[in-house]
């Protein structure tokens, strides 16, 4: 078998998302690195992945881009300062340059390990303070604890940076690892900054919880005060307004999560993880829609529940019904733009909808035309069928309707169009759909307003005088 091709600094940023593998680095005085498998790249800047070195399995970072020189010496002064705090890492195996430009630094290849983010999207659902999910999460805390003990903050700090091996956790992503003041532990607003940015990447009702708060404080020990309630629910209010703001700006540009294609005539956006099974639909979704099974098929959109490879999803068409509408949506965002937004915003609050895949717009330059949005198809029936308008929802209906609309409350989300038919019930879940005009308000007075019109329209599918509509009006928030 003849040797994998020798890859360099210049040949790796050329290479793009996918450069061939596996390929070899010369790492200088007669070692070489093999990299097998990618787990991550940010084209043209850094790869990560599993390779081996000396016989090792390593987990390698290659930095090939221009300022990679600082970032790989960041990694290294990260995994140092955990080194010296005693803090559970992967050990360090080397940091070197590479002989054709670029720099590598080399840990060992924790297997089999699992990111916390990965054991916590099994258990997200659990309600608050469930044992299982507790076992997960409280290790986390405790380890940040330690680390804020230390004097030291994770400016990335999320889920996916600490690794489950062998009963024990560890902490990774040294790039981000900051010394603020070494061997003094943190200052009481930083740490409270910090812990806020963990605490607002889980649901609402997990951020508050006492046996997390005291897991932290079991990390932390005497060096630290007990985090202030207040103070950290308002900087986790702050966290989660940037996170969500980021989060929909990545599903419209290139990224790790997202790939984005601009072309004069088209805008594609999909799950990066969903490209290469998406490929043939996104390719010709009208195609698609012909052969799936329709649904509706309007004068301003046509949906069809369509079948690939086997799973079953829904495609919707947002259609230009005459040439007066077409010319007032030329310079908006499309329908299905903002219901494609809209669906990443509801996802990130835990508020049930389903998982938006792809964007397609038809475009002319700047102008935008038809739109289509697919999503995964949830079979659920809707409410107007599976509620009785002559008695009140049965316990777990009538506790999954109140949750939704008190989460939505929560954030200041109003739907717009909140017909029954709009609700599924589904898993347990009363789950939203038809997002064309979900906003999340900013004040509490426009929310106001708008959740006064969405309670009416939901009342308004029940005779006024049905038990189901009396027990709506009596339960519902109030505007």
């Amino acid at each position: 078998m003849s040797a994998p091709e020798l890859a360099v600094a210049r040949t790796l940023r050329a290479a793009g998302r996918q450069p061939p593998l596996p390929f070899r680095v010369d790492l200088g005085g007669g070692r070489w690195l093999t990299m097998d498998r990618l787990l991550r790249v940010l084209p043209g800047k850094r790869l990560v992945g599993d390779a081996h070195c000396d016989g090792r399995r390593v987990l390698a970072k290659l930095f090939v881009g221009r300022r990679g020189e600082k970032r790989w010496q960041q990694e290294a002064a990260g995994l140092e300062a955990l080194r010296r705090a005693a803090l559970p890492t992967p050990e360090l195996v080397a940091a070197t340059a590479m002989a054709g430009g670029g720099y590598a630094l080399l840990t060992a290849f924790l297997d089999p390990a699992e990111s916390l983010a990965d054991c916590w999207a099994r258990l997200s659902q659990r309600p608050p303070g469930d044992v299982e999910a507790l076992a997960v999460l409280a290790p986390a805390l405790t380890l940040l604890g330690r680390l804020h003990a230390a004097g030291l903050v994770q400016d990335d700090l999320h889920l996916g940076n600490f690794l489950r091996h062998d009963g024990h956790l560890f902490v990774i992503d040294g790039d981000a690892v900051r010394v603020v003041s070494r061997g003094q532990p943190l200052a009481a607003a930083p740490a409270c900054a910090n812990l806020a940015v963990l605490l607002a990447q889980l649901p609402p009702a997990w951020q508050q919880q006492a046996a997390l708060l005291a897991a932290y404080s079991a990390g932390a020990g005497q060096a630290l005060p007990g985090p202030d309630v207040a103070n950290l629910r308002e900087q986790i209010e702050r966290v989660r307004a940037w996170r969500v703001r980021d989060l929909l700006a990545k599903s419209v540009r290139d990224c790790t999560l997202f790939a984005v294609e601009r072309t004069a005539t088209r805008f594609r956006s999909v799950l990066r993880r969903e490209a290469e099974e998406l490929a043939p639909l996104l390719a010709a979704p009208d195609r698609a829609l012909s052969a799936g099974s329709l649904l509706k098929d309007g004068a301003t959109c046509t949906v069809a529940r369509v079948e690939a490879k086997g799973r079953a999803l829904l495609v919707k068409r947002y259609n230009l019904k005459d040439l007066r509408h077409a010319l007032s949506r030329l310079w908006r965002p499309s329908r299905g733009w903002h219901s494609w937004r809209e669906a990443h915003r509801l996802r990130f609050f835990g508020i049930p909808t389903p998982a938006p895949l792809a964007l397609i717009e038809e475009r002319l330059g700047p102008l935008r035309r038809r739109a289509w949005l697919i999503s995964e198809f949830c079979s659920g029936p809707n409410l107007l069928t599976h509620l009785s308008a002559d008695r009140a929802p049965p316990a777990d209906e009538a506790k999954a309707i109140l949750d939704l609309f008190a989460s939505m409350c929560r954030q200041r989300i109003s739907h717009g169009d909140l017909k029954a038919t709009n609700l599924l019930w589904q898993g347990g879940q009363v789950v939203l759909i038809d997002l064309d005009a979900v906003a999340q308000h900013r004040t509490a007075l426009a929310h106001a307003r708008a959740w006064r019109r969405d309670r009416a329209r939901l009342l308004r599918n029940w005779p006024s005088g049905s038990a189901l509509h009396r027990w709506l009006d009596e339960q519902l928030p109030v505007a």
